[in-house]
């Protein structure tokens, strides 16, 4: 497909779109720049100018998301009075999602509720309340390669538009008139799919591979769209066909192999002519109802083959089923914290242990009971005063224990990756080559994953730190360059070095892994005394010490012919087992870095 007949169908995305936000939605994969700037000038031409627009952004916090109580308001009528939050105030127009890519966990389910409630249900700050919030939602997503929207998001939006494909000499401006989009959106409930339509839409996602039940809902709704926009009264093919190249086709993992001819076969003996020609016809009439079918089922998989670029299907195979990644710019484990971070809501709690008040938050939960505490306050002033005493002037506001809200906050910590190598026996020198090579590969991503690395070398009787924790690419070449081999394998004395830099780095708020090279054959114990059954029990002793610390953890078994060992160390360390006997430094790394990324 030529990039002038994908940037068309774009167009097209945003003019359907326009015609029912509701029923469709657009999840925009793009960076920021003038493709995307062109795409959303063309979609706000399409909107009617009465549509509300509604910017969503990242961190948003529930309550203005979902909305609750108006607390200026509140205090100066004296009652509860209710404030939208922004899906209510979006209702009847476009809910724009910032990075939707990042989005929280928490506001995903939000928005995703709604879309399907088409309402926002609020029961908070002694309010119960339901509010319309119909919208259709622009999800903009900015993420690199392994980063992506989330999938409960993706899979309620109908048009998956990649613009970054798009240079903006490949781009023009389509005209829409708003106009048109009203006649559109007018005749858009009178137009209804035909139970043949429904059902070859239905196959036909079934045939690419697309398991999720509202790809063909979404398909049918923007077949109504096209209808309607292109001044039908009922739905067509090319309407179909335009509905599976904008939904079925960036959904689609494979397609049905054309079917091989067969042999020829003899043809069969000539049934006796039949006595009444009406049910000869009769039957004619039924054995063409399937062939009707397979032709309308043939359609739809021809238009959205035609609307997939080439060598997309074969990534699309690759990574169906593959569970997102982290991302290599995040580092870290989240924390919850009371001092610093990203804030995450409140709690009620003390003023206590460095604890941060939400002022907001407390006079948001000690507004609705003014009324009640002011004529308890007055009942107590008159019966001060008709003891004979003198009543303490009141505050305006109220506020008691019970009312304290403490802010809430978390944090990533960062990332230190501990790599104990094996240095023992003749081929410690291969071995460190290639860990050597592996950490430098590593350092150079610190930058960009905000992460840092150690070293632990073990060999003779004794294992030492070589390299503390550090970015610098400098020091870590400076300090493998003088690294000795051979001796024997204390491989227990380099787990408990592995144990204890590990738990110091946890108590620091850091995230440890550690990143074992070895051929898992120990010789020395933990007393420098020779011997592999001893060296054996205190090796699996040590490695269940860090399981039971819960340290995330690799075995990298480096040995030219991997044996059982390294494969029972990592199982007692409940660490991941990669036999590398023949990798390099590069494949190493990127073992090291999916292995990590992945826990």
């Amino acid at each position: 497909m030529s990039q002038a007949v994908a940037w068309s169908d774009a167009a097209t995305a945003a003019q359907l779109f326009a015609v029912d936000p509701v029923g469709t939605g657009v999840l925009l994969r793009s960076r920021a720049g003038p493709v995307r700037d062109r795409w959303l000038s063309m979609l706000r031409a399409a909107l009617p100018p009465t549509d509300a627009h509604k910017h969503l952004p990242l961190h948003i916090a529930e309550g203005r998301l979902l909305g609750g109580l108006d607390l200026s308001a509140t205090l100066v009528s004296g009652r509860p009075v209710a404030e939208r939050g922004l899906l209510a105030e979006a209702d009847g127009g476009v809910l724009m999602l910032a990075m939707a890519e990042r989005m929280q966990s928490s506001t995903t389910v939000h928005v995703t509720a709604a879309m399907d409630a088409h309402e926002t249900l609020i029961e908070r700050d002694g309010l119960s309340l339901r509010m319309p919030a119909r919208f259709g939602v622009v999800a903009l997503d900015e993420g690199l390669e392994d980063e992506f929207a989330p999938a409960g998001l993706r899979d309620r939006l109908a048009f998956h538009l990649d613009l970054d494909r798009f240079s903006f000499r490949d781009t023009e401006e389509f005209e829409i008139n708003a106009a048109d989009i009203e006649v559109a959106r007018s005749r858009l409930p009178l137009i209804r799919a035909t139970d043949e339509q429904i059902e070859a839409i239905v196959t036909a996602a079934a045939a690419m591979g697309i398991v999720s039940l509202r790809a063909p809902l979404l398909t049918i709704r923007v077949a109504r769209a096209a209808a309607a926009w292109s001044g039908h009264t009922e739905i067509d093919q090319e309407d179909i066909g335009i509905a599976a190249r904008l939904v079925l086709a960036p959904r689609a993992l494979y397609f049905p192999q054309a079917e091989q001819p067969d042999q020829p076969e003899p043809p069969p003996e000539e049934p006796p002519p039949p006595e009444d020609n009406s049910e000869d016809n009769k039957d004619q009439d039924e054995q063409q109802i399937p062939d009707i079918d397979r032709a309308l089922d043939e359609v739809i998989l021809a238009a959205a083959k035609a609307a997939i670029p080439p060598d997309v299907l074969a990534s699309l195979r690759a990574s169906a089923g593959r569970s997102r990644a982290r991302s290599s710019g995040k580092a870290g484990e989240l924390q919850k914290s009371n001092k610093r971070g990203r804030p995450t809501g409140t709690l009620r709690g003390e003023l206590r242990a460095g604890a941060k008040l939400s002022v907001i938050e407390t006079l948001r939960s000690a507004a609705p009971w003014q009324p009640l505490r002011r004529r308890e306050a007055a009942a107590s002033a008159a019966t001060t005063i008709a003891a004979g005493g003198e009543a303490a002037p009141q505050p305006r506001i109220l506020i008691r224990k019970d009312d304290f809200r403490i802010a809430r906050f978390k944090q990533r910590t960062e990332t230190i990756t501990i790599f104990v190598v094996d240095a023992s026996g003749s081929a410690a020198l291969h071995r460190l080559a290639e860990a050597k090579g592996a950490v430098e590969l590593l350092l150079a991503d610190c930058y960009v994953r905000r992460d840092q690395v150690a070293m632990i070398a073990f060999r003779g009787s004794i294992a030492e730190i070589l390299l503390p924790p550090t970015r610098s690419l400098a020091r870590a070449k400076r300090s493998l360059a003088g690294l000795p081999g051979g001796g024997g394998t204390p491989l227990a004395c380099g787990l408990d070095a592995a144990f204890a830099l590990a738990d110091s780095i946890k108590r620091k708020g850091q995230t440890p892994t550690v990143i074992l090279m070895t051929d898992g054959r120990a010789n020395i114990a933990r007393d420098g005394s020779p011997g592999r059954p001893k060296a054996e029990e205190d090796a699996i002793a040590s490695a269940r010490q860090l399981r039971s610390a819960g340290v995330n953890a690799v075995l990298v078994d480096m040995s030219p012919r991997p044996g059982p060992q390294g494969e029972k160390i990592a199982k007692e360390m409940g660490a991941r087992y990669l036999p590398l006997p023949y990798a390099d430094a590069t494949v190493l790394s990127q073992a090291v870095l999916a292995s990590t990324q992945a826990a």
